[in-house]
């Protein structure tokens, strides 16, 4: 029989399949890829619902008085990142479309499912939702800046922060205040509290269910120019392996217990893609294969989150 707790101990065979499913679907029905687009906020909503479920709002009240991880997150994310972003765009070719595309991703933390991996990984999932609004302000503050810098006043001027504001709404506000209204429900009403039992089953389905929209529906739009953007997946694997080891090394210097630790790493590593993704559309005629750029990201990303989830609590951050 299937338990929650047997789901907790295959959690990342049920990713690898969800993988698998998706790339055979990416690639053997790039036609459906419309269809399943329509489902990524949707599930992602739901995968962050589940995950505000098991974080009691008591912890999550006390997480917004805590400075020392809000300041460790907002350095590491907005000071740290962009010196780490900025020698890697030394690796790239000097196309303004790829720089572009690689800043838009590399240069935005991720708000979303950031939270479920570091739920995953045994890391202070509460501080992550709790440094969300921050976070989300600050590099629709700072992401026109970055791109100034380092690509040009043109591309910068282009970035709208609606489908920023949007995504926040509908992937962080929505399911949070949907959480807490479950929680409140559940301490009044035994179907509440069934209700909320029951929902404990879904974060990893959930997370795999996330894996397969995203992937397959997003592979065929990277398969038809891996020619011209397979120059960035290097760049985003070096990320992958250069951003854990700095989170490590800021929790150090701050003298975060496990939890913070490990919630600092993967606030560190993880982008904001999907958020980014109507942005990288809605950029002017010349700038059609960002989208692409943008998306690789998030496969190299997803792959290297279901190996951080086992990484970071075994060994770079271990109890």
């Amino acid at each position: 029989m299937i338990t929650n707790g047997w789901l907790q101990r295959h959690q990342v065979a049920v990713y690898a399949v969800a993988v698998a499913l998706a790339i055979g679907v990416g690639v053997g029905r790039p036609e459906a890829a419309p269809v399943i687009e329509r489902f990524i906020d949707p599930v992602l909503a739901v995968l962050l619902y589940v995950t505000f479920l098991e974080i009691p709002f008591v912890r999550l009240r006390r997480a917004f008085a805590n400075g020392r991880f809000m300041a460790a997150a907002l350095g590491t994310n907005f000071l740290v990142v962009p010196v780490v972003v900025w020698g890697l765009l030394h690796l790239l070719p000097a196309d303004p479309v790829v720089l572009v595309g690689v800043c838009l991703v590399l240069l935005t933390p991720c708000i979303d499912y950031v939270i479920t991996f570091t739920e995953l990984a045994g890391g202070d999932a509460e501080q992550i939702t709790a440094t969300t609004p921050a976070l989300m302000l600050v590099q629709l503050l700072l992401l026109p800046v970055y791109l100034w810098l380092f690509v040009g006043p043109a591309v910068a001027e282009a970035i709208d922060a609606g489908p920023f504001i949007d995504a926040f709404l509908r992937l962080i506000v929505l399911p949070l205040s949907a959480a807490w209204l479950t929680e409140v429900g559940a301490k009044r009403s035994s179907k509440a509290a069934a209700w909320q039992e029951t929902m404990a089953w879904l974060p990893v389905p959930m997370m795999g269910a996330t894996l397969f929209v995203v992937i397959a529906s997003q592979l065929p739009r990277v398969h038809d120019s891996l020619a011209q953007i397979a120059v960035v997946v290097p760049v985003y694997v070096l990320f992958l392996l250069v951003m854990p080891l700095l989170g490590r090394l800021v929790a150090g210097l701050f003298e975060m217990d496990v939890g913070e630790s490990r919630a600092l790493v993967f606030t560190s590593v993880t982008r904001n893609s999907l958020v980014v993704l109507p942005l990288a559309l809605a950029l002017p005629a010349g700038y059609e294969l960002v989208p692409a750029i943008v998306v690789t990201q998030t496969l190299v990303e997803l792959t290297g989150m279901v190996v951080l989830t086992r990484i970071v609590p075994a060994w770079l951050v271990s109890e």
